[in-house]
């Protein structure tokens, strides 16, 4: 099983800033991708930003020059520093991993989600 922590989330006024971290346990012999995705009630989860075990980087558009991540591999732990927020960034934010196994199975698995809400 692989456990996760995510924290950072909470109400911010738009225009401000928030920092999510989420790290990764447990039965892990790699970790390859890490992400975050975001999802607000009646709608899909939607993609925002992933990032690779060599640090390349991909963001939705909505989000480019606003969002960054970044992991700690050491510490199995991916940040998304989130500046200039806006109300439609108000979501859940789930945070990924495709992680290995010690088994060698490979998967991808959900953190519980951490709520982010903008609003003056």
């Amino acid at each position: 099983q692989v456990q996760f922590e995510e924290s950072g989330g909470g109400l911010v006024q738009p225009g401000g800033s928030l920092r999510l971290s989420c790290s990764v346990s447990g039965d892990i012999f790699t970790v390859y991708d890490m992400g975050w995705y975001r999802q607000v009630p009646g709608k899909r989860r939607e993609f925002v930003t992933s990032i690779n075990a060599r640090g390349e980087m991909d963001y939705v558009d909505a989000v480019k020059g606003r969002f960054t991540i970044s992991r700690d591999n050491a510490k199995k732990t991916v940040y998304l520093q989130m500046n200039n927020l806006k109300p439609e960034d108000s979501a859940v934010y789930y945070c990924n991993a495709r992680v290995m196994s010690r088994t060698l199975i490979e998967d991808t698995h959900w953190g519980q989600g951490t709520q982010v809400t903008v609003s003056s």
